[in-house]
């Protein structure tokens, strides 16, 4: 079992207490530090495939895996824009569906996979391309979310609608499906876009509060204004 702590408010980092032999695997520049003691070694984890199906999800195609030597190591995992660092502990053959870019770090036992969305209009019109994560126990893994996250949990047949890229992460029980906004008002002047994800119960569903996608866009606007003022002048 992993040996954690989460510590930092709106920029969390995630401690590891590493025991003797025990090791981690990460996303690659994830690290923040480390003791030293910590020996790192950067790898294709589970071979060229399982790399390049990592790398469609949003992953890059190494992984760095640490392990402890000499005793018991610290590394640590911060966070890369503000946000929330969740464990998630994972039974055997346990998943659980993320966004892309959502890991950070697991233990050794844990596998990432990709996951293909069933429906094309899920891929096509989702925002968020037609692959995502799918991390599979057993051990803990390290997911990274944007903004604070509202856990819920749906009952059977039980349907939520939700802006693009607000979904986090999901449990595999969820159904994942796009529908297209009602009315011309609504689709022209509603600022929601043309489309929003549908999630159907049973199981939890992660939502977060501050995409990095949509914070993108708003500094953008912020970007273009200041570059405008400077021709002028």
């Amino acid at each position: 079992m992993l040996n954690y702590e989460i510590k930092g408010g709106s920029m969390p980092v995630a401690i590891c207490y590493l025991q003797n032999g025990q090791k981690i695997v990460s996303e690659s520049g994830a690290m923040g530090w480390m003791s030293d003691n910590i020996i790192m070694d950067t790898n294709m984890k589970g071979g060229l495939f399982k790399s390049i199906g990592r790398s469609l999800s949003g992953e890059s195609l190494f992984l760095n895996t640490f392990t402890s030597a000499n005793g018991m190591g610290k590394i640590a995992f911060p966070c890369s824009v503000p946000g929330k660092i969740m464990a998630k502990e994972l039974s055997h053959n346990e998943s659980i569906i993320c966004q892309k870019g959502a890991f950070i770090a697991a233990e050794d036992s844990v596998s990432l996979n990709i996951h293909f969305r069933k429906k094309l209009s899920s891929g096509f019109f989702g925002g968020e391309g037609f692959i995502l994560q799918r991390i599979t126990g057993p051990g803990t893994v390290l997911l990274e979310f944007d903004g604070y996250v509202e856990e819920l949990t749906l009952a059977p047949g039980e349907r939520l609608k939700v802006d693009t890229g607000h979904v986090a992460a999901f449990d595999p029980t969820v159904a994942f499906d796009i529908e297209m906004v009602k009315g011309l008002k609504n689709i022209f002047f509603g600022g929601e876009g043309l489309f929003l994800t549908t999630l159907t119960g049973p199981g939890k569903v992660y939502l977060q509060t501050m995409p990095l996608q949509n914070l993108a866009g708003k500094l953008s606007m912020y970007f273009a204004t200041a570059n405008t003022n400077m021709r002028d002048h």
